[in-house]
């Protein structure tokens, strides 16, 4: 692989373990409505928690008739409670120490709001050049449109940047934008099982 100019992480299932700390979040809203709520060994309707973003959530677990009332009960819901249930991958904090003063780093991910409250909570902020959410963009992944967002805010052609990511909606995404992938625990690309591994993958 060719030198690389920028890293960009998914978030959910690169970052973090973050599977609990959704399906409590989902199943909250779910119980709201009186549905049943999502198991772990639901492995489609969970993969859909995931990964997707809450509209493509709610649409899948509620329907599209439901979506706006979904959406208008989420904003009351304080997603900090589910925070401390999210677990840093290991050898993450050491892998964002040696590449930040290297390369320029990026987050790229279908979360919205909480991502900010997130790097705060675990003080991961500082580590990051760019945060771009679905919230910044008008399509989210599969959609290119995050990778190519943070390409134009590093001024770097998404040719040059690599996107760790985990699942088939990361990788559609990065081979749109023409961008390296790195697949984590996952078999698409170039697999990695640990952050560690990054070193030998991302040339700097």
């Amino acid at each position: 692989m060719d030198k690389a100019q920028g890293l960009i992480f998914d978030c959910d299932g690169v970052m973090f373990d973050s599977r609990l700390a959704n399906l409590a979040y989902y199943n909250l809203i779910l119980d709201h409505f009186d549905e049943p709520v999502v198991c772990v060994d639901q492995p489609q309707r969970a993969h859909l928690c995931h990964t997707g973003t809450s509209p493509q959530v709610f649409v899948g677990l509620l329907g599209a008739e439901r979506l706006a009332a979904a959406l208008d009960y989420a904003q009351t819901v304080d997603y900090d409670q589910f925070i401390p249930q999210l677990v840093p991958e290991p050898g993450l904090i050491d892998i964002l120490d040696r590449f930040s003063g290297q390369l320029p780093l990026a987050i790229a991910t279908n979360r919205g709001s909480s991502m900010v409250k997130i790097l705060d909570h675990f003080h991961l902020a500082e580590f990051f050049n760019e945060v771009v959410t679905h919230q910044d963009v008008v399509r989210p992944k599969p959609y290119p449109d995050m990778i190519l967002e943070v390409a134009r805010r590093l001024q770097i052609s998404a040719e040059h940047l690599t996107f760790v990511g985990d699942s088939e909606l990361d990788q559609a995404a990065a081979d749109k934008a023409g961008c390296r992938f790195v697949s984590y625990q996952w078999d698409g690309g170039i697999r990695i099982d640990h952050h560690r591994q990054l070193v030998g993958v991302v040339r700097t």
